[in-house]
């Protein structure tokens, strides 16, 4: 008899066993119970206390810096170990690519968020969001937002079928943002999940209450929830409706994130014709997304649109693949694709097939007559891919409504483009709309009608599709979510979504307020004098506002024509008089703009061996005023930002403004280097 594992929460420190109202958790492929989960007496008061008072205070005294490093080392630490994770999802009917696509691609996400935020967030605990407003004439007034960790609990509700990568994709922004996670995963496949909070917590990597544990039912936890927590859900738009509908959170404006299941579609466009690489392209991704995890994608292509002359050629070449899918024991190499995550699961697929099926025809895969290799379908959660034919899509409701979450998906005709967008539309709202063409005008026409009913568009052809991710793969770089029955959140897109987890505040005052809240020199602080040149002073020795002002250099005539004739660069600007006059910008002849970053170099530059070890570029470069032979520039260098890189360099963000003789800006530009500590 097979022993049943007892999955335990984690809360306040201490792992809490299931109590005798635990729930049996079933193996996908046997049927037979395999774990037990559950603990109805869980203190969930002190849990979020021990996350806001434990937890919260030590995340936010990190740098977003400091806690992208510590995802790194977590990310690492998971990949050593995932072997044991890869062992326990297959109960869950997965395959290895399955696997791989659960565990591997929750550590990449990980792993893509220490990067950005070492890379897109600063080495602080504020983020400066857009750029500094000017609210007075002579600019002693200021304002500008910022971004700071709320001082709240992140409550995670995750789905089934992604017990890895569905909780990581929402722990590493949230950790990123200084936020701890209290982690809800679903009870189905809960124990995969234990299993890596358990990784997790034994890394000695998460600074205590930072992340806990729920196994089982969240009792009344969303009932003492306050307006700096927020609960992110992912799973189906009836669970949503109830969990967002909870009046507390209502009264409280408690932040919703919701990632609900979506009706997606793929289209095949009108230019992708039996014979190209496009048609055969679409025809292996809606395969590929409709047996991958069994169907059980938040992602999936549940609606195949087709130009009306092809749908019988789609349907004939997809059956054809589907009917050469290997289905059985996730366990073996052979099978490609396993089973759903239960019988109950399997049965709520059975009745939404029994919903479509009266504005479709069934015309490949029958529940009832299939073959899986080395299982008992009738013991497992077995289910053959199922392809239906829609021949009345406008009419239809169910087709356009109704989700079997599983191998199922409907084929449909369209008109023109026009009816494919209106189609795709019908869903009212999904996470992803894939679309095949090698059209730039069907794609950019299908992106402004669709747009607003999507939250991402997949396109590929001929040309990306060696390099493409797959319709059904999120990545941390973009939106993940969609607006309407989607939910309307945004559980990825980079730094997006570390902003679910932020307040974004307006700051008021004198640069050199902003200055000291931002940790960037804002033009009108106080400016330092260092002593030696700031080209001479190390990483760590410089301080933000150190500034240097340089003498002054006169443009003559000569001057310009000289770096015309070196450079190549006899634009009538600064070549012809009477052309330079009559432009309504100019003078007359004026100096090249590259040339006074040259000379503003020249007056600026520490030319001996130092700490300076590259000029690695300038950012927001401005040209306000033209200088005229015989006018002079000078330089104003200030440190406006530092961030480290490693232990041996850092970045040094300057600020460089040229003044010509009656002090007017001519010239404004941020300057990046590298120095030394």
């Amino acid at each position: 008899m097979m022993t049943v594992q007892q999955i335990k929460s984690f809360a306040v420190g201490e792992w809490v066993a299931p109590d005798s109202g635990a729930r049996t958790i079933s193996s996908a492929i046997t049927g037979e119970v395999i774990a037990a989960a559950g603990n109805s007496s869980l203190d969930v008061t002190s849990m979020l206390e021990h996350a806001r008072k434990v937890g919260g205070p030590t995340l936010r005294a990190l740098t977003f810096h400091d806690r992208a490093k510590i995802l790194k080392a977590l990310a690492e630490h998971l990949g050593k170990h995932k072997q044991v994770l890869y062992d326990l999802s297959f109960s869950t009917g997965a395959t290895q690519s399955d696997n791989l696509v659960d565990i591997d691609g929750g550590i990449g996400t990980m792993l893509v968020y220490a990067s950005k935020g070492r890379r897109d967030l600063p080495d602080s605990n504020i983020y400066l969001d857009g750029d500094v407003e000017q609210l007075s004439r002579k600019g002693t007034f200021l304002g500008q937002h910022i971004c700071t960790s709320l001082q709240g609990v992140a409550v995670h509700i995750n789905a089934f079928n992604f017990p890895i990568w569905g909780m990581l994709e929402k722990f590493a922004p949230t950790f990123l943002a200084g936020v701890p996670s209290i982690v809800k995963p679903a009870t189905a496949s809960c124990y995969v999940t234990e299993a890596c909070v358990r990784l997790m917590l034994d890394s000695g990597l998460l600074p205590e209450g930072t992340l806990q544990l729920v196994s089982g039912g969240l009792g009344d936890m969303l009932n003492h929830l306050d307006a700096q927590d927020v609960v992110s859900f992912t799973g189906s738009a009836t669970t949503a409706l109830m969990l967002r509908s909870n009046p507390h959170l209502l009264e409280n404006a408690i932040r919703f994130v919701a990632e609900q299941d979506s009706l997606n579609a793929s289209v095949l466009g009108p230019d992708a014709a039996p014979g190209t690489p496009e048609f055969d392209l679409f025809v292996k991704e809606v395969q590929r997304e409709m047996t991958v995890k069994a169907g059980q994608k938040c992602t999936a292509i549940r609606r195949i649109m087709a130009p009306e002359a092809h749908v019988q050629a789609v349907i004939e070449a997809l059956s054809a693949r589907l009917s050469k899918t290997v289905i059985g024991d996730p366990r073996l190499e052979t099978t490609r694709m396993g089973a759903l995550i239960s019988n109950d699961q399997k049965r709520d697929v059975l009745e939404k097939v029994k919903l479509l099926s009266t504005e479709a025809e069934r015309v490949f895969g029958d529940p009832d007559d299939f073959s899986a290799d080395g299982v008992d379908v009738n013991n497992g959660a077995f289910l053959p891919p199922m392809l239906f034919h829609c021949a009345n899509p406008d009419s239809a409701k169910r087709v356009h409504d109704t989700e079997a979450f599983g191998p199922v998906s409907t084929v449909m005709g369209y008109r023109d483009l026009d009816h494919a967008i209106e189609l795709a539309n019908k869903g009212k709202g999904s996470l992803v709309v894939s679309v095949i063409t090698h059209d730039g005008d069907v794609a950019r026409k299908f992106a402004l009608g669709a747009g607003a009913w999507h939250g991402r568009i997949y396109f590929n052809n001929r040309v990306s599709m060696a390099e493409s991710t797959g319709h059904g793969s999120p990545l941390p770089h973009m939106v993940h979510g969609g607006p309407g029955r989607a939910g309307g959140g945004e559980e990825l897109g980079g730094i997006r979504c570390v902003m679910h987890y932020m307040q974004r505040t307006a700051i008021q005052g004198s640069p050199d307020i902003l200055t000291a809240i931002g940790g960037s020199w804002i033009p009108g602080a106080k400016e330092i004098e260092g002593p030696a040149h700031p080209f001479a002073r190390k990483y760590g020795d410089l301080v933000i506002g150190e500034t240097m002002h340089t003498d002054a250099r006169t443009i003559t005539l000569g001057d310009i024509e000289h770096f015309a004739e070196f450079t190549g660069d006899n634009f009538y600007a600064h070549m012809d008089d009477e052309a330079a006059a009559a432009n309504p910008f100019f003078p007359g002849r004026v100096a090249h703009g590259y040339l006074l970053l040259s000379f503003a170099a020249g007056l600026f530059v520490e030319p001996n061996v130092g700490p300076v070890l590259a000029n690695t570029g300038l950012d927001s470069l401005r040209f306000m005023k033209p200088v005229e032979p015989g006018d002079s520039i000078k330089v104003r260098l200030s440190v406006k930002k530092k961030t480290k890189r490693n232990n041996e360099y850092g970045e040094v963000r300057w600020h460089v403004s040229l003044t010509n003789q009656a002090d007017d800006l001519v010239a404004e530009y941020e300057l990046l280097t590298m120095n030394s500590y």
